[in-house]
């Protein structure tokens, strides 16, 4: 027997890390940029399309949770070299996309900046459970 009510343990993680002083706007639209990217990289996140008893089909999203962390700066730089070092499939956002309009400025925002001179206001990851963990050690659940 199948039981769907049964709790699933992943063993991979989605993690999103927030900058700590950013505005709630900032943050609601900083994780959904950040998030958006992910299942264009592990295609295997996302499940099946939804639908409703009447049948109206809706877009499928991700089949697991994703956890959302808060930190500070120095914490986001810490986690950012962390996911580099392992490898990790990595989503970031930087606080001079607050002033861009669009997906090519965006990169090219990005562009502009080396690795250790990003102004990091958001990052998103996914992978095994174990290494997101130690990729974002010290950071705490968003309040």
């Amino acid at each position: 027997m199948n039981d769907d009510t049964a709790p699933v343990r992943f063993d991979t993680k989605i993690a999103v890390l927030l900058r700590d002083d950013l505005l709630t706007w900032q943050r609601l639209n900083v994780t959904a940029f950040l998030v958006s990217g992910l299942g264009t990289r592990a295609p295997e996140v996302i499940g099946e399309p939804y639908a409703d008893a009447d049948g109206t089909p809706y877009l499928p999203m991700f089949r697991q949770p994703v956890l959302v962390f808060a930190g500070s700066g120095e914490l986001l730089t810490t986690a950012h070299g962390r996911a580099v070092g392992r490898g990790t499939a990595l989503a970031v956002f930087t606080s001079d996309l607050f002033a861009t309009g669009h997906d090519a400025a965006n990169r090219a925002a990005v562009r502009a900046v080396a690795r250790e001179g990003l102004d990091l206001v958001g990052m998103a990851v996914h992978g095994p459970r174990k290494d997101v963990d130690k990729i974002f050690k010290g950071a705490s659940m968003h309040p």
